[in-house]
């Protein structure tokens, strides 16, 4: 951790290795902090839907089963989401598990839309994990913010 004086205010950053632009070298302390929670919040939910679906639990059976997926598929969903978490969790993949982990989140939302589920309460919670996956993504990774630029750079 080092404070970097940014215009007149210091900040507490973590220096980025490899990074030689000033503005995407730094992760902003609070930022980082931020940003590995959002993910940390989206890598729990989903390994615990995907050991939940790897275990055949009876709630995953039901809720499968419901939303007509037969149970010879749970654990086939079960191995592709855990290997989409992992990839994300590991951080030198971590923006190709973010891709891998929307394909499959899209994939909830149609599953959802198919059946007639509720909009706010089922059809969109996908994209509330995809806001934490990417949200989480692009505060502590400083080669996302770089391809990715949320404001005009200075």
């Amino acid at each position: 951790m080092e404070v970097i004086v940014e215009r007149g205010k210091s900040i507490e950053a973590t220096r980025v290795p490899g990074a030689t632009d000033t503005r995407t070298a730094v992760v902003p302390g609070k930022g980082l902090w931020a940003g590995r929670i959002m993910s940390g919040l989206a890598i729990l939910f989903l390994a615990f839907d995907a050991v939940g679906k790897l275990l055949r639990l009876a709630p995953v059976i039901e809720g499968s089963a419901r939303l007509g997926y037969p149970v010879s598929a749970i654990f086939g969903l079960g191995v592709v989401l855990l290997v989409c978490v992992v990839t994300y969790a590991i951080r030198p993949t971590s923006i190709l598990g973010a891709i891998l982990l929307t394909g499959y989140l899209g994939g909830a939302i149609a599953t959802h839309v198919r059946v007639g589920d509720p909009l706010f309460s089922h059809t969109l919670f996908p994209i509330y994990i995809a806001v934490l996956i990417w949200g989480g993504l692009y505060l502590r990774d400083a080669r996302l913010r770089a391809m990715i630029p949320l404001r005009a750079r200075d």
